[in-house]
């Protein structure tokens, strides 16, 4: 059996480590592409699809959510582990949604990523124990549905345009990352801010960090 596999985090040392223990324990796994963005995944995958790809939440230019849909719309076979630092509901239910298989907590990542690699190729979803509890207190009708579907109402080229304003781009630079109009643009920001019921770009780059879409 060999696992071919894409790692993205935006720190090298993250990459580093889960290199190090999978060149160590795991010969099954090969390693085929590692990236710094989601963009970067994408482009690599078109290319060269993996069975599995570890992807972290909070990326720049595309975080590890949008790659993960965007990377089952290419191909629907492809099984996701997120890797994220962020260990309530909303960030993991988020990316169940999205399409991942696996969730792994980064302080665990070292020791969980390989069992989590594993399990997922198989057709198995894999989260880090420590989650695991919440994740089914949640399922038994412990969250908050109306904050949940606040939190999913964006789409996703809103959840794009958020991110780019949130790492500082201003509209005329999203209108060129993108390819948009600058009126297009301009009707995205203010779809966001409706549906968010925000009003200030802080709160929005607040928002966007809160909710794991963009890191500073």
């Amino acid at each position: 059996m060999s696992i071919e596999l894409i790692i993205a985090d935006d720190h090298a040392v993250v990459r580093d480590g889960i290199r190090a223990v999978i060149e160590k324990k795991a010969q099954e796994i090969k390693i085929i592409g590692e990236a710094s963005n989601g963009k970067d995944v994408l482009n690599i995958a078109r290319n060269h699809p993996a069975d599995v790809y570890v992807l972290d939440i909070a990326m720049p230019i595309l975080n590890g959510i949008e790659t993960a849909q965007r990377l089952l719309k290419m191909d629907p076979k492809s099984k996701i582990i997120i890797l994220s630092m962020h260990d309530n509901r909303t960030f993991v239910y988020k990316a169940m949604e999205a399409g991942a298989k696996g969730y792994i907590l980064k302080e665990s990542a070292i020791e969980e990523v390989l069992e989590a690699i594993r399990q997922v190729y198989m057709g198995r979803c894999f989260l880090s124990p420590k989650i695991s509890n919440f994740v089914v207190q949640g399922f038994l009708g412990k969250i908050n549905p109306k904050r949940y579907e606040r939190q999913t109402a964006l789409s996703p080229r809103e959840r794009e345009v958020l991110q780019l304003i949130s790492e500082g781009l201003s509209n005329k630079e999203i209108s060129t990352r993108l390819n948009l109009s600058l009126n297009t643009v301009h009707v995205h920001r203010n779809n966001i801010m409706r549906k968010l019921d925000i009003h200030r770009q802080a709160e929005l780059i607040r928002h966007a960090l809160k909710e794991g879409i963009s890191q500073l």
